[in-house]
């Protein structure tokens, strides 16, 4: 793992625990230095924080994707307006936590993007609410109008191909495997990033609202509808 974090306090009592928990980290503290390493030793996850000084997290982010670099990058932020998470997330970044938090929830963030790396599992739920499991022959899905390629990783509405990082894309594989259901919360979290954040997290909200930036179409039906109290369904009314 490679941690960049500016904050001396911070870095030292991350990699600490992070160690402690298992983990093999290399900690440097600003960009230059985290490029510098990412190049020379490509790590397994990198744990970035936003705001740092030269080149910063988001800064990072955007060189290594340019790269063709799908490592999986969890951003640390002080920052919690809603735009400033959509910059991280349009940066390439899979998952941010937001400071001061707790490093149960940094490890559990961890797990999860380590989990959805480390092999092809895909998200699916069946109606009755039990997982829904994909088979061989689900490498395309479709509803709609939307079509994915799940081993290829790509997505369409309609002819137009989607911009997708990968959280979004699952999150879209999920909704589309379970089209005209309504997935709560909960199901949610956990098909996604295998951990229930509570009812006062905003991570699913936001990158429900990206979603929806990259899918909505002027004049074209909304795709994903809110659920008020239980969750989110796709459907094309």
């Amino acid at each position: 793992m490679l941690l960049a974090e500016d904050d001396r306090a911070i870095r030292h009592a991350l990699e600490r625990a992070l160690s402690l928990e298992g983990y093999q980290v290399t900690a440097v503290a600003d960009g230059v230095e985290a490029l510098a390493q990412a190049h020379r030793t490509p790590p397994d996850v990198l744990l970035l924080d936003v705001m740092m000084p030269g080149i910063d997290g988001l800064q990072v982010c955007r060189v290594l994707r340019a790269e063709g670099d799908r490592t999986p990058i969890l951003m640390l932020t002080a920052l919690v307006e809603t735009a400033d998470r959509i910059a991280g997330l349009d940066a390439g970044a899979d998952d941010y936590v937001v400071k001061p938090f707790d490093v149960e929830e940094v490890f559990a963030r961890l797990r999860a993007l380590l989990r959805r790396t480390g092999g092809d599992r895909a998200p699916g739920v069946s109606p009755a609410g039990a997982p829904r499991e994909p088979q061989g022959h689900d490498r395309q899905i479709e509803a709609a109008g939307l079509r994915m390629d799940v081993q290829a990783r790509r997505a369409w509405r309609d002819e137009t191909e989607l911009e997708l990082t990968r959280t979004e894309f699952e999150l879209l594989e999920l909704l589309v495997r379970n089209s005209g259901i309504v997935l709560d919360h909960s199901t949610i979290y956990d098909r996604i990033w295998g951990y229930d954040f509570g009812p006062g997290s905003k991570n699913l909200a936001v990158y429900v609202g990206y979603l929806r930036r990259k899918l909505d179409r002027p004049g074209a039906p909304q795709l994903i509808h809110t659920v008020r109290g239980v969750g989110y369904v796709l459907r094309e009314d």
